[in-house]
This record gives C-alpha cells, sequence and structure tokens, in this order.
C-alpha cells in the first residue's frame, strides 16, 4: 500500500506542530561555573545589524581560540550564557560565550570573565536541526511566544539563562543546542 506524499506531508508537518507546541521540560540545575568572554547587549541591539553583538562575540571566540584559553575547563561543550538582566526581555543583559570549569581559576588570562550560572528550575527548549543561527533564533522566539503564553512550566527568573552546544552543533549547517530558561521558584 503507498501512501500518497500529501498526506505524508501533512502527517510529517501536524507532528512538528505537536513537538513545537509541547511545553518544554523543566529540570533542577545545581550552579556552575562558565569561564569566557562577554559584552553588553540588548534585544533591540540585536535586531539592528549596525549594533549587533553577539554574531560579533562568536566570532571573536572563534577566531581567538578562547575555548583552548579557559582553565579547569570541564569539556569541550560551549555555553552562551545570558545574565545581568537589567528588567526582562527588552532589557539590556550580559553575554558570554565560554566552557563550564570545574571550579573557578584563582587568576583567569586577560580578557576572560568568570559567570555564576545559579541553581534552580530551567526549562529546556531544545532547537531544531539546522544552520545553527537559525535555529537558535527561532528557539528564542518560541521561548518568547511559550513566555507570553505562561507555558514555560513556570515563571521567567530573568537570572541566568544559557544555550547549551555539545556534539550535536559540531556542524554548524545541522546544529541543535539546548535553551535554558531561569524560572522562579515556585
Amino acid at each position: 500500500m503507498r501512501i500518497p506524499l500529501s498526506i505524508l506531508l501533512l502527517f510529517s508537518l501536524s507532528a512538528l506542530q505537536v513537538a513545537q507546541s509541547a511545553p518544554p521540560k523543566v529540570v533542577h540545575q545545581e550552579q556552575f561555573y562558565v569561564v569566557g568572554i562577554t559584552a553588553r547587549t540588548s534585544n533591540a541591539a540585536e535586531a539592528n545589524p549596525q549594533t549587533r553583538i553577539i554574531g560579533k562575540q562568536w566570532q571573536r571566540f572563534f577566531q581567538e581560540g578562547v575555548l583552548q584559553q579557559i582553565p579547569n575547563k570541564l569539556d569541550d561543550n560551549i555555553y552562551s550564557v545570558y545574565s545581568d538582566y537589567a528588567g526582562e526581555r527588552n532589557g539590556e543583559y550580559s553575554f558570554t560565550i565560554g566552557a563550564r570549569v570545574t571550579e573557578p581559576a584563582q587568576q583567569l588570562p586577560p580578557g576572560l570573565v568568570l559567570k555564576t550560572v545559579p541553581a534552580g528550575d530551567y526549562a529546556v527548549i531544545t532547537t531544531e536541526k539546522g544552520p545553527v543561527a537559525n535555529v537558535v533564533i527561532a528557539a528564542w522566539k518560541r521561548v518568547w511566544n511559550l513566555e507570553d503564553q505562561k507555558q514555560l512550566g513556570g515563571t521567567r527568573a530573568y537570572k541566568s539563562d544559557y544555550e547549551f552546544y555539545d556534539r550535536r552543533a559540531m556542524d554548524p549547517q545541522n546544529a541543535q543546542a539546548d535553551i535554558n530558561i531561569s524560572l522562579k521558584p515556585l
């Protein structure tokens, strides 16, 4: 029995809509530390090609070999941490790209900073697979939509959110990552 392509396509689209509408899983994360490079930005700045910082930070991270400079690195997974929020979604925040460390170093190489990701509950949104910039931006739009609909699994805390890039993100044209959103305690 052959199934018409139109039915398969409809089924695939329905499955995708269900996956995108499913609430994110909520996990408890213990406190940990990330060492990397940081810059201050906002969503308004990121929407303007003239003032974007995040893409430039990623470029700098790879060009300067920042990952190799991080002392006490747990592994080669990459974290981008959003912290020090000035208000909520539309305020400024710090954007840090680096690696999780086993313990904070007594002294960091010049230009590197230490960020603490606090213990707490986090909503985890996994991106689709595809070009990394596209899938991460789409996942953030999903975060904001879930937040607006009060479907994140709790109220967003705006303390410290982070993206997690592991082996699934090795191919930048077919990458997948997790976005972890801090939630207020119940």
